[in-house]
């Protein structure tokens, strides 16, 4: 039996279960009704600029208390025992293959989800940026010559503390996904944001570098971690545009902490310290808070929101349903691990080996370099250029506003035109002219001319959370997305640490060595990186269907019945591109 068009192989990725591993999946699959006219069978339309302004008239278009669920392998009963939830599922009790559910009860769903979930996700995120941020702001200060530190220490510092995040990636996706994220991101938080007030004490290179090293080893797999949290509630459709706000977050959290920084460091002198020194011990304590609150903030799973000082919980048992059974007909592999369940050396070892996701690292290696350096070295640059420590923060205010619209509608064409390679090149697009103008710019350039093109190169439309979703995607199963988010992070850091070695004290103060390194890579990422990636998913593709289109229906059922692959392994599966 084929596999309908409603039922993309792409959300579709499960390992067999066993009638002993699967809680009866065989007999409660046979007894799915088979009566599913009322089901959907199209994917949820995207998201276009439209809903946005005309929200309203959108809605009108809708018949609100129309059926919404979405036909799914779950509906047909040759198939779903082959993607039953294991038994160990946290969920698996409110989990119903025969629940309907209308447009106005998911719409009013998700609305709640985003804001008890999605809004503290936020802020989280907007903590840990909040702490790794402040180096930059601290440079507006005297930072540098207080502890007697070159921009090469400060280079250095920089690589320590992405190494170490590097580093902790892997070994922090494996903690949370033993003792479950919601217990281990508020503990990273705050055993982070004491070392980042610690840094009130700072003595020089010695304790400064320390303390880069905690920092990027705590902070290491924050972000895979809150994004594997999120997918417990979201679907592949809706995930990348809240993505997009998650980052956003980020954006805001930047021009908050401009202004927090434009305050504190105005305490410099207090008890004899530094402004810079304030600033670290005053933003380490904002921090400790919200990583303190974010204990009782992030519930393990849409099941379990009810405890001692929430009796009545956050979901009634209908949206509970709801939640549990929308998201697993989206992705049935959700169902293939419990929260708190740890990943095997056999998986992480099959997940790690995974080919097909090496063309995602290598874009995360190389995506960011063009636009890193420019942006590290802004504060230092404008302070070089002669603006004061106060005008410098407030200078970087502009970019950041703009770089929110355009990260935030990049995400929308790309979800909106259902394409990654191509969209996510945007973000080297965009970079190019204006590395070039910078490399063009002569010894002692206008302090405003090089404001207006550091600040256009900073708006660039930031394609990170296309890629992020696009990697988990890819994954196609629990296991192998919480490993593959990890090194696809892993990359990233590693890109911020060669990103960090480009502009040298040799170079100073105009880095054109530096800038036409930029160059050369952004033409590498355009001309072949992203050309390639695209170009390898659609042969592994073509692939895949060449085989199962070949297979009969009978053909095609024996294999789902007893394959032993799993994720983006399976013969229908397909990547995303």
């Amino acid at each position: 039996m084929s596999v309908s068009s409603a039922q993309d192989p792409r959300a579709s990725i499960s390992k067999k279960r066993s009638e002993s591993d699967a809680n009866g999946s065989v007999e409660d699959a046979k007894s799915i009704a088979t009566e599913t006219e009322d089901l959907v069978d199209k994917d949820p339309p995207p998201l276009k600029w439209t809903r946005l302004l005309f929200y309203r008239h959108e809605n009108e278009a809708v018949n609100l208390d129309a059926i919404s669920t979405r036909r799914s392998v779950y509906d047909d009963p040759d198939l779903a025992a082959n993607y039953w939830p294991k038994k160990e599922y946290e969920n698996l009790h409110r989990f119903d293959p025969k629940a309907r559910w209308t447009y106005r009860e998911e719409r009013a769903l998700v609305r709640k989800i985003d804001w008890k979930v999605m809004l503290w996700a936020a802020i989280s995120f907007s903590a840990l940026n909040l702490d790794r941020g402040n180096l930059s702001q601290a440079n507006t200060d005297n930072f540098l010559p207080d502890l007697n530190l070159t921009t090469d220490d400060f280079n250095l510092g920089n690589s320590i503390f992405r190494l170490a995040f590097l580093c902790a990636e892997l070994p922090s996706q494996l903690v949370s996904k033993r003792v479950g994220p919601d217990r281990w991101i508020p503990t990273q938080m705050v055993l982070w944001s004491l070392v980042t007030a610690a840094q009130f004490w700072l003595s020089g290179r010695s304790s400064f570098l320390v303390c880069r090293a905690l920092l990027g080893f705590l902070q290491g797999g924050f972000i895979p971690d809150l994004i594997l949290y999120l997918s417990y509630f979201y679907t592949k459709h809706e995930l990348p545009y809240r993505l997009a706000w998650f980052w956003i977050s980020s954006s805001v959290c930047g021009i908050v902490a401009s202004f927090i920084a434009f305050g504190v460091l105005r305490m410099g002198g207090v008890l004899g310290k530094a402004g810079w020194r304030w600033l670290f011990l005053i933003e380490g304590l904002i921090t400790l808070v919200i990583g303190i609150l974010t204990f009782f903030r992030m519930p393990p799973s849409p099941t379990q929101t009810k405890t001692w000082y929430r009796p009545k919980g956050w979901f009634t048992e209908r949206e509970e349903v709801i939640a549990v059974s929308r998201v697993l007909r989206d992705d049935p592999t959700k169902g293939d691990m419990h929260n708190r369940e740890g990943l095997t050396i056999k998986r992480l070892w099959t997940a790690m080996c995974d080919y097909d996701l090496w063309p995602l690292y290598i874009i995360g290696l190389l995506f960011g370099l063009p636009s890193g350096p420019p942006g590290t070295y802004l504060t230092l640059s404008l302070r070089n250029l002669g603006f004061g420590t106060f005008q410098t923060n407030l200078l970087t205010i502009p970019s950041t506003v703009a770089g929110i619209f355009t990260m935030f509608g990049i995400t929308i064409i790309s979800e909106t035109v259902n394409e990654r390679s191509m969209v996510a090149m945007a973000q080297d697009l965009w970079s190019l002219p204006f590395l070039v103008a910078l490399y063009l710019l002569p010894a002692k350039p206008n302090p405003w001319i090089y404001f207006g093109l550091a600040s256009g190169l900073l708006s660039y439309p930031y394609t990170h959370p296309i890629q992020v979703g696009w990697c988990s995607r890819n994954a196609g199963a629990v296991a192998s997305r919480t490993v593959n988010a990890s090194l696809y992070n892993m990359f990233v850091q590693a890109s911020a640490i060669v990103s960090a070695q480009i502009y040298q004290a040799s170079d100073a103060p105009r880095y054109r060595r530096g800038n036409r390194t930029l160059i050369i890579i952004n033409c590498v990422n355009i001309l072949f990186m992203y050309p390639a990636t695209k170009a390898y998913y659609m042969w592994r593709n073509r692939q895949r269907a060449k085989i199962w289109d070949a297979m009969s229906s009978e053909e095609r059922q024996h294999y789902l019945n007893t394959t032993k692959d799993v994720g983006n392994r399976r013969l229908d599966f397909r990547f995303a591109h």
